[in-house]
């Protein structure tokens, strides 16, 4: 039987489905910077701030100067007085593996938080997922949703927004793939 917790994030992804005009738009990006920084410093993070050095820091810090930029992906809508509310702070819901499914604790103020912060916060709430005590405090007041289907190996997919934030970012696996690389030096005939 599905536990009370499923039972709700159930319901209201599927109020989310039905409530909301989804659009979802797929986007490769070259992760070879990123990935070179990491092998390069992951070693001496680690042994610096005792926690190791993932994509998920990156894709946080660069979701949250997005949010930042751009106010309204940042908001709401007000259901009962229809106006739109904006945050003046970063509440990024970071899904994360459980014994029961993905889970999605709230990594608060974002804006102030470092690499290794969002490091520590997220290997907080896993090691709390797997253990089961999660609050649902800790799942709360999130203003955008980060999550990431690549650690499962999916290459693509369409994640529901979680009410009443207005969007999501779903990241998938990381491949390696021959790219053609500054377009411009290359002679056409």
């Amino acid at each position: 039987k599905m536990s009370r917790m499923r039972q709700r994030i159930a319901t209201r992804l599927k109020e989310a489905q039905e409530t909301t005009a989804m659009l979802t738009t797929f986007q490769e990006v070259d992760m070879g910077n990123l990935m070179e920084m990491r092998a390069k410093y992951k070693d001496e993070f680690q042994l610096r701030h005792g926690v190791k050095l993932g994509f998920m820091s990156a894709f946080v810090k660069a979701s949250t100067k997005a949010l930042l930029e751009i106010p309204a992906i940042n908001a709401y809508i007000d259901d009962n007085t229809k106006e739109v509310v904006y945050h003046n702070y970063c509440d990024i819901s970071v899904a994360v593996a459980s014994p029961n499914g993905l889970v999605v604790p709230v990594l608060r103020n974002t804006e102030s938080m470092s690499f290794a912060d969002v490091e520590q916060e997220i290997a907080n709430y896993s090691n709390k997922a797997k253990a089961g005590t999660l609050a649902i405090e800790d799942m709360a007041g999130g203003t955008f949703t980060i999550s990431n289907g690549g650690v499962y190996g999916s290459l693509m997919g369409t994640p529901i927004i979680n009410l009443p934030q207005s969007a999501i970012l779903g990241m998938h696996a990381t491949k390696m793939r021959p790219v053609v690389v500054n377009v411009s030096r290359i002679p056409f005939s």
